[in-house]
């Protein structure tokens, strides 16, 4: 499954018009299988709102060794999903996002084993006041409830959101996509194995058993009442797709249409360095840059050596007039690819009049997601920090620190780019709701 073509619209109605419902991996129809799932899953969320939080830690812990001691069937299960997607043709930046290894599922497990020694957010008092009647108040975390997860290729989304849902108290339903579908089941096997060795309910955590895309209508549906939140993780369309016809509230993760501005008060290596990262470490990630701008006041010192610096690391350049005039390697860019995605080691450049055209620029075309500014100039640097409307802003760093993990949050269920409730990388805190407690001694209103 490319971003392009995440998910298409659901079938939920298919007998409607003649058609035989959907049918699950037994045979069952797809609505009966979510329907139970969904009344699983409340049932677990009412325990888990309840479960102290040495137990949920131990649940994670003994979920994080589990993933260590079934390293070779998920490696093997892996290897069936990068067969089918070699097979159907899948680009080289998409299965780098599929892709396991030992070294990849040894950081999943430590990131489980992170989340679970966070702070337990569930019961924290933010804040506490008294009235002059005697009225004693607190806003207290509390768990949303059941959280639906819809994401793509990433295997490690399954650990990741798992137990991040889990330490806030949240019973979850996870769909991942069909390329990651053997991966999956095998990482959540070991979930299920952790958490029930621990007394939590085996229902916690629930991954739905088929590919079969009317069970992402079912979701989106809200699974008869059951469902209090859905987080999609993936491509565009996906999201699109989830913010137009979920009828429960959303936790929305756009593109990550990252940008990088040098300004002309940059130091060159710095900036070298940093723009390598953050376009190449890992090209199909979110934080991944995507379009470069560079302060037309020291063109003359910094754009040349940008530019060939990602030509010769091998990667594609596309460009305005000045840019392409460094190298004929740079393409010439359009405006679509101001507008682009791309997840894959290209880049598009750009010369801006300051730091003024570059937050314009930001404004007109991205995505609200990361965007980053590289100089020495402290004032320049405050009022990009400040101007800029995305979720995440940067200074003199790699946008690739856009992560739950390197927030110190453990891991993460993506990253908001909305503006309610939860905004950048969604941890364990921020899938927590409140409620005031109130206590008195008799007062009544007059």
């Amino acid at each position: 499954m490319t971003a392009s073509s995440a998910l298409r619209p659901a079938t939920v109605s298919a007998s409607v018009a003649g058609a035989p419902a959907p049918r699950g991996p037994e045979g069952e129809d797809v609505h009966a299988v979510m329907a139970g799932i969904g009344a699983r899953a409340r049932a677990a969320a009412r325990t888990l709102a309840l479960a102290p939080a040495a137990v949920k830690e131990a649940g994670l812990r003994a979920a994080a060794q589990a993933i260590r001691d079934r390293a070779p069937a998920i490696l093997a299960a892996n290897g069936e999903d990068l067969a089918a997607a070699r097979a159907a043709g899948m680009s080289a930046a998409l299965q780098d996002r599929l892709v396991l290894n030992e070294a990849r599922l040894e950081a999943i497990a430590r990131a489980v084993e992170e989340i679970a020694a966070l702070p337990d957010p569930v019961g924290q008092v933010t804040e506490s006041w008294e009235r002059p009647n005697g009225l004693r108040l607190e806003r207290v975390r509390t768990p949303l409830g059941v959280i639906g997860v819809i994401y793509e290729s990433r295997p490690n989304v399954t650990a990741d959101a798992g137990s991040l849902c889990l330490k806030a108290g949240n019973a979850v339903i996870l769909r991942g996509g069909s390329d990651s579908f053997h991966s999956s089941r095998a990482i959540h096997e070991a979930l299920v194995e952790g958490l029930t060795s621990a007394g939590l309910p085996a229902d916690a955590i629930q991954l739905v058993p088929t590919r079969d895309r009317a069970a992402v209508g079912e979701m989106l549906a809200g699974l008869g009442g059951n469902l209090d939140v859905i987080v999609p993780r993936g491509g565009k369309s996906l999201v699109a797709r989830v913010q137009a016809e979920a009828r429960v509230p959303v936790f929305a993760h756009l593109e990550g249409l990252v940008h990088v501005y040098v300004d002309k008060a940059a130091d060159l290596e710095k900036s070298l360095a940093i723009v390598k990262n953050a376009k190449l470490r890992r090209t199909s990630v979110c934080g991944a840059a995507e379009t470069l701008l560079v302060d037309r006041a020291d063109a003359s010192r910094l754009l040349a050596p940008l530019v060939t610096m990602l030509l010769d690391e091998g990667c594609a350049v596309r460009g305005d007039e000045a840019a392409r005039a460094v190298d004929p390697r740079v393409t010439e860019a359009s405006d679509e690819d101001w507008r682009t995605e791309y997840l894959d080691a290209v880049i598009s450049v750009k010369l801006v009049d300051g730091v003024d055209e570059a937050i314009d620029h930001i404004e007109t075309y991205g995505s609200h997601h990361t965007d980053a500014i590289l100089t020495e100039d402290a004032a320049t640097a405050e009022r990009f920090l400040g101007e800029v409307d995305s979720a995440i802003v940067v200074h003199n760093a790699s946008t690739q620190f856009a992560d739950g993990g390197e927030f110190g949050f453990g891991g993460e269920i993506g990253i908001a780019t909305g503006r309610m409730h939860a905004r950048g990388p969604v941890g364990a805190e921020q899938l927590t709701s409140f409620k005031y407690r109130v206590r008195g001694t008799g007062q009544i209103r007059p």
